[in-house]
């Protein structure tokens, strides 16, 4: 029995829904790791003032929500498509961005995975361009991705396939490919040439 095929090509897909989770689990981390160095020492500091306890409880349950809001009509917006040839993808809530990445461009494949990630089990895949190189940041991250392992395979395949002359190991190293016909051109035309000086030697020397 063939194994499934979960990125068919041309037919959009999503984020796992952990994605979800993940942005809030890891949103919550952030604000009580701040709270915890400015606001808390504020409010044990302040004796007795209860109005301003509520003030704040209700500010920090408000951005929360808001938050949680956000992140679900960013997961809504989010969808990445797979061609012959290229990448495409699209994300944003108020701001829409939408991309195209050439497999031909590719040079680097990276899946990553934090403590909440591997709980989650999901992982994110970050696509490194030609444009792009030598920057921190990949072109495009396909975030809280379940089959992260397929995906990336699915890519490399298809990135030798587009002829862009790399290979990839999916450590963020790549080395140039030659074919065996390159390889066996180069060589003739190097004997060729060995043979044109050979002769001029030959030549001069009589």
């Amino acid at each position: 029995m063939a194994p499934e095929n979960h990125f068919p090509l041309s037919i959009p897909f999503k984020p796992a829904p952990a994605l979800v989770t993940w942005f809030i689990i890891d949103f919550a981390l952030f604000m009580i790791l701040i709270l915890g160095c400015t606001v808390l020492p504020v409010l044990l500091s302040s004796t007795g003032d209860a109005l301003f306890t509520v003030v704040i409880l209700i500010c920090i349950i408000a951005v929360f929500l808001i938050f949680a809001y956000w992140t679900k009509l960013y997961y809504e917006s989010m969808w990445y498509e797979l061609h012959e040839d290229e990448m495409r993808w699209k994300r944003g809530v108020w701001f829409r961005t939408t991309g195209i990445v050439p497999y031909n461009r590719i040079t680097n494949l990276d899946l990553k995975q934090g403590p909440v990630m591997r709980w989650l089990n999901i992982s994110t895949l970050s696509i490194q361009t030609a444009g792009y190189s030598g920057q921190s940041v990949p072109e495009i991250r396909i975030e809280a991705i379940e089959h992260a392992d397929e995906l990336r395979e699915l890519l490399r395949t298809l990135v030798r396939q587009s002829g862009s002359g790399v290979q990839h190991d999916g450590t963020g190293t790549s080395a140039p490919v030659q074919s065996a016909t390159g390889s066996m051109s180069t060589n003739l035309l190097m004997l060729d040439e060995l043979k044109k000086i050979r002769s001029l030697l030959e030549q001069k020397n009589k």
